[in-house]
């Protein structure tokens, strides 16, 4: 049975691997469920997800926090090559914005 306060990630695809849907939770990236519809997958990893949440919890474990409940700065750093550091600045310069306001456009696409 699913958790009163499931506030878990879960998205559902199809795996054409296994020719079936398959249920997955960002927070536990090891965890999934094939099922034939996609409604099944849902409730099946999200009732896996309730079952390791609760063994979990009985060995003393700590229980990942869900994605959605997390607080973001809105800032992070990340390393590039020289050449693209470079390239990227010209094409800011040339599109009269900040490194930063053309970086952060490109990641929000």
């Amino acid at each position: 049975m699913p958790l009163k306060n499931d506030h878990y990630t879960y998205r559902v695809t199809w795996s054409v691997e296994d020719d079936e849907y398959v249920g997955l939770c960002a927070e536990f990236p090891s965890l999934s469920w094939l099922a034939e519809t996609p409604e099944s997958a849902l409730e099946g990893i999200r009732e896996l997800v309730a079952d390791v949440i609760k063994d979990m919890q009985d060995n003393g474990e700590e229980v990942p926090q869900a994605i959605a409940g997390k607080k973001y700065s809105g800032k992070f750093v990340v390393r590039v090559l020289p050449e693209v550091h470079r390239n990227l600045a010209i094409q800011a310069a040339e599109a009269g914005v900040s490194l930063n306001r053309l970086v952060s456009s490109r990641l929000s696409r």
